[in-house]
């Protein structure tokens, strides 16, 4: 049997609770890692610590738009560990679903501040306990195909994934002098909880609209697909790869929507 990806490494993963981040949580532990799982949904992240077992995952509460919760999820992953080699920074909301025309302006600045200063507030400070500790660590985020185009999600979500994009290929040129790795993530869309919710749909209904509009057919992007891309950028497999954005499309991305030979 292969050693696991990530043996003795410990992990903090926001946006823990559901969806991609349950999935990267369970995925990390299976192979070898110690979990910090923050999220906002404590019933929910505490289920999910049950469900897996305490000695290698525990849960804390984390508002990621809150700084000072951001501080203290790291500063609880050290007191606990005594290090930090991982950060999958996945905490996201969609935001409004409304057209420029109606943009619902407190809801632009909500979506910035949970996917943008939040995703900012979590490198910053996993950055400080890697770099105090000498940890040649890895920082990942989830972008998504909103990261490089218009016209695939809503406009605040749109925006914030754009500068999220920055914000990491940024702070990839700073930390790369510490030995510390920034990459992101940007998948095609997903029947989470997340996008669900804000879109009134059951999962079903969701990924039969994703799929009718996917460039890669015959099968279904799932959100355990992504915790496998956070898994190899978190591990010593991708150990030269920083400031990248790796996409998780099918293609969707590097294509043209707008000629067909079909």
């Amino acid at each position: 049997m292969s050693t696991p990806r990530l043996e003795g490494k410990v992990a903090i993963v926001t946006g823990a609770a559901s969806g991609i981040g349950e999935e990267a949580v369970r995925l990390f532990v299976s192979h070898g890692a110690f979990v910090v799982a923050a999220d906002v949904q404590d019933e929910l992240g505490l289920q999910l610590v049950a469900s897996i077992g305490l000695e290698r995952v525990s849960y804390h509460h984390c508002d990621v738009s809150d700084e000072k919760q951001v501080e203290e999820t790291v500063n609880y992953a050290l007191s606990k560990h005594g290090k930090l080699d991982i950060l999958f920074s996945n905490a996201g909301i969609m935001g409004p679903l409304t057209g420029i025309l109606d943009l619902d302006m407190e809801g632009f600045d909500n979506t910035m501040a949970t996917n943008v200063r939040g995703a900012a507030a979590t490198i910053k400070h996993a950055a400080r306990a890697m770099v105090g500790k000498k940890i040649r660590g890895s920082i990942i985020c989830t972008a998504s195909v909103s990261s490089s185009m218009g016209g695939t999600g809503p406009h605040a979500y749109t925006a914030s994934k754009h500068a999220l994009l920055g914000l990491v290929r940024t702070a990839c040129s700073e930390l790369g002098v510490h030995g510390i790795r920034v990459n992101c993530i940007s998948p095609f869309g997903i029947a989470t909880p997340l996008s669900c919710r804000a879109y009134n749909m059951e999962p079903s209904d969701v990924e039969a609209s994703i799929s009718a509009v996917a460039n890669l057919k015959g099968i279904v992007l799932k959100a355990r697909h992504v915790a496998e891309a956070a898994l190899f950028l978190a591990s010593d497999e991708s150990a030269y790869i920083s400031g990248h954005n790796l996409a998780v499309d099918g293609g969707y991305t590097a294509v043209s929507h707008s000629y067909s030979t079909i």
